[in-house]
């Protein structure tokens, strides 16, 4: 289970399309579908199924909290190293201060319910590939992107996920809450 900002499809769209000439370049990630990408602000794994309507109050009101923002994806990175990378990334930049405050926010909110938070500090990415271990891995593709700006957005909404695995993986919407525009 997570809390999440999913991009519309505008941009999106303007994503995928930057991405199109590098998915088939030697050594590229496998890469994340993108009905599946948005930028996670709290990740909260399994949640037993007696604790979901706390989370869901909890998060409410951290949510109502927020104030309008506008923003576009942005540049790239990986998380691991260049000779070993793990992640592809796309960054998140304009009113960036706001979803890093909501992230905290619903962190506290979730430590206080007793539930398990990382403790690392926030970074607005979307997720767009996963390198395979042991697979040939071109840890400077991010580099390709460093210039990329995708069209500015204004967040309208935030919503707590169920992440369902399987031969089809899914997102199931538990929760939503709007965002003042």
């Amino acid at each position: 289970m997570f809390v999440a900002v999913t991009p519309p499809a505008e941009a999106v769209d303007h994503l995928d399309r930057t991405l199109a000439p590098l998915r088939a370049e030697p050594g590229a990630p496998r890469w994340t579908p993108p009905a599946r990408w948005h930028l996670t602000l709290l990740f909260l794994g399994g949640v037993p199924a007696d604790r979901v309507a706390g989370v869901v109050a909890a998060a409410g009101p951290a949510v109502a909290d927020t104030p309008p923002a506008r923003l576009r994806l942005a540049g790239a990175g990986r998380f691991g190293s260049r000779r070993r990378p793990q992640v592809l990334w796309v960054g998140v930049a304009g009113d960036g201060a706001v979803p890093a405050a909501l992230a905290g926010r619903l962190a506290g909110a979730a430590r206080e319910l007793g539930l398990l938070v990382e403790d690392r500090p926030f970074r607005a990415h979307l997720t767009v590939g996963r390198w395979r271990p042991g697979r040939p891995a071109d840890g400077d593709l991010p580099d390709r992107l460093a210039g990329y700006r995708g069209p500015p957005w204004p967040v309208t909404e935030v919503q707590l996920l169920q992440s369902h695995l399987g031969p089809e993986p899914r997102y199931e919407p538990i929760a939503t809450w709007p965002v003042a525009t």
